[in-house]
């Protein structure tokens, strides 16, 4: 994270102080760096370079307007999954013209709108979805392209719950209803069908789940051309890890190194679809501690104003966030391992949670951490994607405010709601 780093012993994003941005927005607060950000992205196009190569970042990793409006200026297209995050990748000034439609249950409504903003493209997991689109591209006079998202039954070996490449899991298609699908592609008169898409889940920590996989389209790319289907485009999704505990990880140019020349044999134009590892690490969730007590058991907690609400992935997938004071004297150490939490000098071992009345509101337990005291900030690393984007107003709690540094400015890019923005919308009989 190399946009946050503590300058005499208080933590900056950029070249400003997160003390002096708390002051003005209060807690919970997501702080993003807007250079990070554009550096994540450039590193992707470096690694991808010499190849004809189309980066989609993955709204659903972090669908801030002034975030995606950052990307698009780079030259991104986007990848979305819904109505709602395709109307918030043009609002941005993404060009409908480089924006992939992903998703396993598009309605009709939303395919509608897609083709009427003549997406690039539509990833398709399922014959019924594919037999909407021809019949309502028909109808409008329009001609989509269609990548089929194929399942290929790999173990990305992440978490469970963030798995998409197996055969148990919802996506997809198999490639025998996919050459079924390729050997009838001519009674699809309104579509082209001309990539083939597949995604193994996030965060993937080595290459050889994508080889694997490739290797078994590659196979299925040349069973088209025997049906007198050609597959132009290949979209491998995104997935790329990053780190979440200080460690090393492999860089986008081992993931290229290993996976252009599979595609260069396939002669297929490439798609990524990137969310996490430009937005993850260039993110962080600010947090006050409202109080601190004991239990009998000898657990000692640290009761903060943010909650799984605000972020939701320890509690959902076990996730490690590394978590330290904004203002302290003490190191945080280079690496921390999950399993293991090493209390020194001047440190406790605390469990880190929320105000939100479930007992799955914790973000980190037995974590060794400096002492803190009442109204300290706390900040929660790695928190850029998937973050806001998954956050909620369960208890009936306000959703935080988004900032975004640039140098040594900030500006506030999404208000703290408000209890009126709460009942916005509902009606009283």
């Amino acid at each position: 994270m190399d946009a946050f780093e503590y300058k005499n012993k208080v933590l900056f994003c950029e070249g400003v102080s997160v003390e002096d941005i708390v002051s003005e927005t209060g807690t919970p607060v997501y702080i993003y760096s807007k250079n990070a950000v554009v550096e994540r992205y450039r590193e992707l196009e470096k690694a991808f370079q010499g190849s004809d190569t189309r980066i989609c970042f993955s709204v659903k990793s972090n669908s801030n307007l002034s975030l995606c409006k950052t990307l698009a200026r780079e030259g991104a297209g986007f990848d979305v999954v819904s109505g709602g995050e395709l109307f918030r990748a043009i609002k941005a000034g993404g060009d409908s013209s480089t924006i992939v439609f992903a998703g396993v249950g598009k309605t009709d409504g939303e395919i509608k709108y897609a083709l009427e903003n003549d997406v690039f493209m539509f990833n398709v997991e399922s014959t019924a979805e594919l037999e909407h689109i021809n019949k309502l591209a028909a109808e409008m006079d329009k001609f989509p392209k269609i990548a089929l998202r194929i399942n290929p039954d790999i173990d990305a070996k992440t978490h469970a719950k963030t798995t998409t490449g197996k055969k148990e899991n919802k996506f997809g298609i198999n490639f025998t209803e996919a050459e079924n699908i390729i050997k009838r592609a001519a009674e699809y008169r309104n579509i082209h069908l001309c990539g083939i898409h597949v995604h193994l889940g996030s965060p993937i920590y080595t290459v050889d789940p994508y080889v694997r996989a490739l290797k078994k389209v590659q196979m299925f790319v040349q069973k088209c051309k025997t049906f007198g289907v050609d597959i132009e485009y290949l979209n491998i999704g995104g997935g790329y890890c990053i780190s979440y505990t200080g460690e090393k990880v492999i860089k986008p140019k081992d993931y290229a190194a290993k996976i252009l020349p599979i595609v260069k044999k396939m002669q297929c134009r490439l798609i990524l679809e990137p969310g996490r590892y430009i937005v993850g690490n260039s993110g962080i969730l600010v947090t006050r501690v409202i109080y601190t007590k004991g239990a009998l058991h000898g657990r000692k907690f640290v009761i903060c104003d943010a909650a799984m609400n605000d972020l939701i992935r320890p509690a959902l997938y076990d996730a490690f966030h590394r978590i330290w004071p904004v203002k302290t004297h003490i190191t945080m150490p280079a690496v921390e391992r999950p399993a293991k939490s090493v209390v020194k000098r001047g440190m406790e071992s605390v469990d880190v949670v929320g105000p939100v009345c479930e007992s799955s509101d914790v973000f980190a337990a037995k974590r060794a951490l400096p002492k803190v005291n009442e109204g300290d900030l706390l900040s929660i690393f790695s928190a850029g994607a998937y973050g806001f984007t998954m956050s909620s107003s369960y208890n009936t709690r306000p959703r935080a405010c988004e900032v975004l540094v640039d140098k040594k400015q900030f500006q506030v890019i999404r208000k703290r709601e408000t209890y009126e923005d709460l009942i916005n919308g509902e009606i009283i009989i």
